[in-house]
């Protein structure tokens, strides 16, 4: 293989190891693109209610995450045109610093009606 070959091909390794890197996201940024695009419309307030798939706990890593809303199964597509993957790094740090659900053991209330309709 000719050198230049070489060198044209780990340039374009080195940049698409580049691209996969994390990006650093800000969570209050997120949590105002979050509402700015309206992903609490299907995904609720909390990331855990709504007609959309439950966020809350985030189990994607950052690079799922963006794949997940660039070519989703049941929403719209968010192109890179739309939002910027640093906008998508900033929503996922806004969901990962969201609380996780209490267990239902955890809830009195729900305790107590369970316990009153024995």
């Amino acid at each position: 293989m000719r050198t230049v070959t070489r060198i044209v091909l780990l340039a374009a390794a080195l940049a698409a190891a580049a691209q996969a890197q994390e990006l650093t996201g800000n969570a209050a940024k997120g949590k105002e693109w979050f509402f700015n695009y309206n992903c609490y419309s299907c995904h609720g307030f909390s990331g855990q209610n709504g007609p959309g798939n439950r966020l809350v706990p985030m189990k994607m890593s950052q690079a799922e995450f963006m794949a997940y809303v660039r070519k989703p199964a049941r929403m719209p597509i968010y192109s890179a045109k739309v939002i910027s993957d640093q906008q998508l790094a900033d929503i996922w740090a806004h969901i990962r610093s969201l609380p996780d659900a209490p267990a239902a053991a955890d809830i009195p209330l729900l305790q107590d009606i369970i316990k009153s309709s024995k």
